[in-house]
């Protein structure tokens, strides 16, 4: 089966990017905004993939939302115990991140898994937008 890249043309980030500011135009190519929290968003021969530090995170304490074209992931801290730090070096921050999910992508079928810290969205092609061979009759 042809990969959507080779037959679409499209740039990787086209899939999750949206000028939100501009209704009519087309996905961005480059992401303007840096994000402070570590993590990896990539292509795979079946969708995409989302990764996202969670260590010391229970997956109870996550919460992954679809709405509409839009995937969300938010984790809230709650109150911390205080301490007097010699040195804080881990981050145990809150979260809550959303992105706009092209249509290429089926969102209803979107999976998450959690090991070893790492939170893991795999969000698959759409099959109907999948390339199709049309016969002549």
């Amino acid at each position: 089966m042809t990969h959507f890249k080779e037959t679409f043309l499209y740039n990787d980030f086209d899939l999750v990017w949206k000028n939100l500011f501009d209704q009519k135009s087309s996905y961005l190519p480059v992401i303007t905004n840096k994000m402070n929290y570590p993590v990896d968003i990539y292509t795979t021969d079946n969708g995409i993939q989302f990764e996202i530090a969670a260590v010391g995170k229970e997956k109870s304490d996550i919460e992954i939302l679809t709405e509409g074209e839009t995937l969300r992931i938010k984790y809230d801290k709650g109150t911390e115990e205080k301490r007097d730090f010699i040195h804080k070096g881990i981050a145990k921050r809150a979260f809550d991140f959303a992105w706009k999910i092209s249509k290429e992508l089926d969102l209803s079928k979107a999976e998450a898994s959690m090991d070893k810290g790492l939170l893991s969205i795999s969000i698959p092609y759409a099959k109907d937008r999948a390339p199709k061979q049309i016969v002549i009759k």
